[in-house]
């Protein structure tokens, strides 16, 4: 389970004043629930996902991790970019205490990057750095994973790869999903969460947040241009 008791996060603006990612926020993601997290770009839905993995640190309040969680998996973040994919992989499974080979040998055959796999990784094109990341994430084995739109990466094939690959893990894993594919959430999510100034709303029904994000998108589309 990951706990939010009571967290607030902001980030000072240019110019002045702060950006609101949380605000004194107060819930719990439960196992076994499948949760998409909409909101417009810049709302914060990324550094919800750093504060959940552990990598960001609240301005007040406190997160309670139990069980095994993923590092965000997106574009960028878990990877170093000196070290060959298959560094990477080693070096990661050898933190979780896992087989190696095996985790190398999955990574190879999964993320399809061919001789690229023992090229430094800063040679890499952002969506081969995600599919890398995505990969040994995937090998090592978590109860929570943390993805950020890195399924949106790749050619038709690997995308469904990438679903195949989410529908074994959710069957003993929870995912938290971050994604502006509304067909992926429904697939995906059992409930929605949006963001937006500093508060995030869950919605039992994931169609009812998509709803609530589209709306949003909406209202903010209509003030930028009425005050253009």
């Amino acid at each position: 389970m990951i706990i939010f008791d009571r967290v607030s996060k902001a980030f000072p603006r240019p110019g002045g004043g702060k950006k609101v990612i949380l605000n004194n926020f107060t819930a719990a993601f439960r196992p076994g629930i499948n949760v998409g997290i909409l909101g417009r770009n810049g709302a914060g839905k990324s550094t919800l996902m750093n504060l959940m993995s552990g990598g960001d640190m609240p301005d007040s309040g406190r997160i309670i991790r139990e069980g095994r969680i993923s590092w965000p998996l997106g574009f960028k973040g878990g990877i170093h970019a000196k070290l060959t994919g298959t560094q990477n992989a080693k070096f990661i499974a050898d933190i979780y205490g896992r087989n190696w080979r095996k985790v190398i040998d999955f990574v190879t055959d999964f993320a399809e990057l061919g001789p690229y796999i023992d090229m430094p990784v800063k040679t890499y094109s952002a969506g081969m750095r995600a599919r890398l990341a995505f990969g040994i994430c995937m090998a090592i084995g978590f109860e929570y994973y943390l993805i950020d739109e890195v399924i949106a990466v790749g050619d038709s094939t690997f995308k469904k790869k990438c679903k195949a690959v989410f529908e074994e893990r959710r069957e003993n894993a929870t995912l938290l999903l971050v994604s502006h594919s509304s067909a992926l959430l429904r697939a995906f999510c059992d409930i929605g969460g949006v963001l937006a100034d500093g508060e995030l709303t869950f919605y039992d029904d994931i169609e009812e947040a998509i709803q609530a994000h589209e709306d949003n998108q909406s209202r903010s589309e209509r003030n930028r241009m009425q005050s253009a």
